[in-house]
């Protein structure tokens, strides 16, 4: 155990952070910040420590998590009734919980202090500075950290072509998918003739698995604010729109509350900070559809048409919302402007790569240890974030993959766990930056099952508007579908391929010209493993569920009955000391014997592309069981 004796009870006043993320309020971390405070108010330390609600503080796998300041301690799976524990043992007499300090993933060893959790030395959290640090929902808080001083800056002090300029310097480019030079398509919207423009920020993350834009919304939503107003001044617009998932009902509220004080305190509205520059925000509550995320899709839906996108040239910032000139940016775009024009674009440049500035953040999930938000240099192995922040792969199973880029990007395999993460790396292996989801799956997971799952929501999601990624994507399907089912053919792969191509470079949008990458990488990098389904008819990771078997083992089983009995189809025969035959031509291969069975015993068992000889009829147990 780390020095945790040096803690001494706090006679300043402390604050006591309660994560307040979606993830951390379902696990009923409200309950917990109700209990800290009545505690608090109980023993009478109202004067040494106040509580504090926060946004995600990113170490998701943790939560719900409370962390004290200044001390620096860190508390994890912090349920309602531990709160007397922590408020009568440390808040009043200076003796932490131990039991709910992290543990190290190797030792066991406890590790009370936030900072020396290699979840959080390993990251360099620049745009998540505020998450987990400050309250929300208290304009207060962000101005205490800074907020606002960046946009003071830019108004008072500069004018837009200096910011842009600023922006341009930085490097900085697009955090939803492309990457294009932010700065860059700032000029075009500034350049292009009209006086009416528009600002719009792009919260519409719809990838399975991402939550890095809802959790900066729901944590940092001033820091997003700021950003854009920010860019609506570069760009000369007048008006904004923040376009947000419905399905995210507290980031929304937030943002409603954080828009309310900015506009309180003149940092929206008329004349903000008398610069003369007006600029007003309203939000637009999408209804999910993943298409959406699309620019010119997501202008159509603002303006009350169905999402669907359109050709460009033109461009938005050319011609976006009703004609007008329009920039597009995503919520960690503009979370990191105020960053940029706080530390200025050389020093914001010098982290990264040489073409990819700056930091990535990530949604870290699947078969990892320390599942979570996380922020890194631009440039950072995939091996550094998967195992040292990541925590590796729990229950020592082996590493298969990693998709990044969310459920358009692509399926990496292990050799390529050095590869830097930037986008020309990333673009260069068939995968993509995308907007940062990264799943981590292991030796468990079936690659064409995998591939499947990804292409089922991106068929499901297309618009239907071009016949590439409406037909294509709908005959891929089809062929893995057919071949994870036990009737993949010869040449299926080679089909595979040229209808992934084809959807790729036919589609009308980044939907369809991205939706084929989970399957050309895994034909890419796992060849293989789509050629035992094909030829041998045998899935290697033992998931797809009609080319497994289930058997029960002679030389194990022990007549218990409880496979016979919890068998929902009937397909096992059996008694009491007899021991259990599985009717092949009955199972459905759903897998529940496997389940029931007492680890024990360990008398089923699943293969595939293999037959396991055993009794054709229930025969007695060996007397010496």
């Amino acid at each position: 155990m780390k020095h945790v004796e040096d803690s001494t009870h706090i006679n300043s006043r402390g604050t006591v952070f309660v994560c307040g993320g979606t993830g951390c309020i379902s696990s009923k971390s409200d309950q917990v910040r109700a209990g800290l405070d009545g505690e608090i108010t109980r023993l009478g330390l109202a004067k040494a420590f106040e509580v504090k609600f926060t946004g995600c503080h990113g170490f998701c796998q943790q939560g719900p998590i409370v962390h004290l300041e200044p001390e620096g301690i860190l508390y994890t799976h912090v349920r309602p009734e531990d709160v007397r524990e922590i408020a009568e043992s440390h808040l009043r007499d200076g003796k932490p919980v131990e039991r709910l300090f992290y543990r190290d993933q190797v030792t066991g060893a406890p590790i009370p202090y936030h900072r020396d959790i290699e979840f959080y030395e390993k990251q360099q959290r620049v745009v998540l500075h505020n998450c987990g640090n400050i309250d929300p929902e208290d304009i207060d808080d962000y101005s205490a950290s800074g907020g606002y001083e960046s946009m003071r800056k830019a108004l008072l002090e500069m004018t837009p072509e200096q910011v842009i300029e600023e922006i341009k310097h930085s490097g900085l480019r697009g955090r939803g998918g492309a990457g294009f030079p932010t700065g860059l398509k700032w000029e075009f919207c500034r350049k292009a003739p009209g006086q009416e423009k528009y600002m719009v920020c792009n919260a519409d993350e719809g990838d399975p698995g991402a939550f890095m834009d809802r959790s900066i919304l729901e944590a940092d939503p001033h820091s997003v604010i700021e950003g854009m107003t920010i860019a609506a001044y570069a760009i000369g617009a007048t008006t904004g729109y923040i376009y947000a998932r419905a399905e995210y009902p507290l980031a929304i509220r937030r943002l409603r509350i954080a828009l309310s004080q900015a506009q309180q305190h003149g940092l929206l509205g008329h004349s903000i900070l008398g610069s003369g520059f007006d600029f007003e925000v309203e939000i637009k509550e999408g209804a999910g559809a993943f298409v959406c995320g699309e620019e010119t899709a997501l202008m159509a839906s603002i303006e009350g048409k169905r999402g669907m996108p359109r050709p460009r040239p033109p461009f938005p910032a050319q011609s976006g919302l009703w004609g007008k000139p329009t920039n597009i940016n995503n919520v960690k775009t503009l979370a990191t402007i105020p960053v940029i024009i706080s530390l200025g674009a050389e020093a914001f440049a010098r982290i990264g790569t040489a073409e990819s500035k700056g930091t990535a953040i990530f949604a870290l999930t699947g078969k990892v240890a320390n599942d979570g938000l996380v922020e890194v240099p631009m440039g950072t192995t995939l091996r550094t974030i998967i195992y040292e922040i990541g925590g590796g792969i729990p229950d020592g199973k082996r590493f298969k993959a990693v998709q990044t880029g969310g459920p358009s990007g692509g399926c990496l395999p292990a050799e390529l766990l050095d590869l830097p993460v930037d986008y020309e790396t990333l673009t260069q292996a068939g995968s993509i930056m995308g907007s940062g989801g990264m799943i981590v799956v292991d030796e468990d997971t079936c690659i064409v099952d995998f591939a499947r799952f990804f292409l089922t929501f991106t068929q499901a999601e297309s618009c239907g508007k071009c016949a590439p990624c409406r037909v294509g994507t709908r005959k891929m399907l089809d062929i893995l579908e057919r071949i994870t089912r036990g009737g993949g053919q010869e040449g299926d792969i080679d089909k595979l391929q040229q209808l992934a191509e084809t959807v790729r470079d036919g589609s009308l949008c980044a939907l369809g010209g991205t939706a084929p990458n989970p399957v050309l990488t895994t034909l890419r990098y796992f060849r293989s493993e789509y050629e035992e389904h094909i030829r041998n008819q045998r899935c290697p990771a033992l998931v797809c569920k009609d080319l497994v078997s289930y058997y029960i083992l002679p030389d194990r089983c022990q007549g218990c009955m409880i496979c016979l009995r919890n068998c929902p189809v009937g397909a096992i025969r059996g008694d009491k000391r007899l021991i259990h035959v599985i009717d092949q031509s009955k199972c459905t291969h759903c897998g529940t014997c496997l389940d029931v069975c007492p680890p024990k015993f360990g008398a089923v068992t699943k293969v595939s592309g293999e037959e396991i000889e055993v009794p054709h009829d229930p025969i007695p147990v060996s007397p010496s069981k």
